[in-house]
């Protein structure tokens, strides 16, 4: 039985599809059957612009421990970087809150 039960990541950023780069501002992620990954249950992302309708989308599809190990390495790469570029890399939304 499917969940259905998604989060949202508001996002600044792009993504790159089959008609070339598009902007994305919203992450959709949940933990379900996979639609085509050869899982039994799969992390998905699907990365869309919801201002621009969120017709088109870049989709992904992990098993948990590569979902885990990504996160992981997202971690690893932004404290890295900030560290080599001397300055905390802030997404400009947080500034926001």
């Amino acid at each position: 039985m499917c969940s259905y039960i998604v989060e949202k990541a508001k996002l600044l950023g792009s993504a790159k599809g089959p008609n070339g780069w598009m902007r994305i501002d919203t992450a959709n992620v949940y933990y379900d059957h996979p639609f085509h990954a050869p899982l039994d249950h799969a992390l998905g992302i699907d990365f869309i612009s919801e201002a621009d309708g969120g017709r088109d989308r870049v989709a992904v599809e992990l098993s948990a421990a590569s979902a885990r190990e990504l996160v992981a390495k997202i971690l690893a790469a932004l404290a890295n970087g900030e560290i080599e570029h001397g300055k905390a890399a802030h997404h400009p939304m947080e500034a926001a809150e």
